[in-house]
């Protein structure tokens, strides 16, 4: 049993952060059973020059950059999405997806539209794209203008990956109006939503405020917080049994912080509901040759658990996290547009203009 296949036989299904058309056949014959996209995963494919013939076409066509930016990121996804049809219909819509993400721009400082607008631009573009398309997922950030979009969205059929979430507060937001608009449907038999909840972003934030506190203590934090959060959704949805499972994505699985073990929060949450990894993790795993047990259960001992609640503020933590979360969405999607628009108008992607 290869490692990723004793972590799938925990319980937990194993999708990949990425749709990289080389990476998705190396990690299907892994056992992975969906992806997940974003600007920075679709500016690498670019320069990879893994779709240059789509991108020329679009751009002999006339398409302005936004345009072109956004058909890309459809082809790439709508590909993953047919590596996975199979898993989506064999496990009857409950697996297989591929996540696709609403324009960061919405969320931008500079942004002209107030808090309604914005909600109402969410609705409209997640039912465009959601359109035609049964095992994509639209991926909303539990911003407050997502929160605000998530009723209306779900209400016209959306299936959700509500994502950014770094606290409970957000969750429990994000999950309240998931399951308003799931109440307005005509059936629940295609309802489904799953909740991205960040984890080393959590560690990195604890060794910079939270200094005073031991390292082993700071490099729980992540991980407490997203069990807990698990715990919430289990309890939360055991009471409102739905046809398919509303489940927790433990997403920003990557370790940030030097020394780590690369599968550190693959066992951690060995058993959980879905793991989203970078290929890198994927990869080291597998080479590590590691036996994963279940142990989403398990929290890390009283005395850390202890430390953790009596110093951490999850006020300012998701103030700050959510900052510095919408300006990583927003800054690789004008990086992307950037790029786009150098190939326009023919200026190497390599060389700044």
């Amino acid at each position: 049993m290869t490692p990723l296949e004793s972590l799938r036989a925990c319980g937990s299904k194993i999708w990949l952060d990425s749709v990289d058309p080389q990476e998705l056949a190396r990690n299907l014959a892994w056992g992975i059973t969906g992806a997940t996209s974003n600007p920075v995963i679709i500016a690498e494919i670019i320069q990879s020059g893994q779709c240059d013939r789509e991108l020329q076409d679009l751009l002999q066509k006339g398409y302005d950059v936004e345009t072109v930016a956004w058909q890309l990121t459809d082809h790439l996804v709508a590909q993953a999405e047919r590596k996975f049809l199979t898993v989506w219909q064999e496990t009857a819509g409950e697996d297989g997806y591929v996540s696709f993400e609403l324009d960061p721009l919405l969320e931008a400082p500079e942004s002209p539209l107030d808090l309604d607008a914005r909600a109402n631009r969410y609705v409209r573009e997640a039912v465009r794209w959601q359109l035609s398309h049964r095992n994509r997922l639209i991926k909303v950030p539990a911003t407050p203008a997502g929160i605000q979009a998530l009723p209306e969205m779900v209400a016209q059929g959306v299936r959700v990956n509500v994502t950014l979430i770094f606290t409970a507060r957000q969750y429990q937001q994000a999950r309240d109006a998931v399951w308003q608009g799931a109440q307005r449907l005509p059936d629940l038999r295609l309802f489904k939503s799953v909740y991205s909840i960040f984890v080393s972003r959590l560690d990195v934030y604890a060794d910079k405020y939270l200094s005073h506190l031991p390292e082993e203590v700071r490099g729980q934090l992540g991980i407490l917080n997203a069990k807990r959060i698990w715990q919430m959704n289990q309890q939360y949805w055991r009471e409102r049994p739905t046809p398919l499972r509303q489940e927790i994505v433990f997403a920003s699985t990557g370790t940030k912080r030097p020394g780590e073990k690369p599968w550190k929060y693959l066992e951690a949450f060995a058993g959980g509901d879905i793991l989203t990894n970078p290929p890198a993790t994927h990869l080291q795993t597998q080479e590590s040759g590691i036996r994963f047990r279940r142990q989403i259960e398990q929290w890390p001992p009283d005395d850390v658990v202890t430390l953790l609640d009596r110093h951490v503020d999850y006020g300012h933590l998701e103030a700050t996290l959510l900052r510095e979360g919408i300006e990583k969405f927003v800054q690789p999607q004008r990086q992307l547009l950037d790029l786009i628009n150098r190939r326009r108008l023919g200026i190497s992607w390599a060389t700044k203009s």
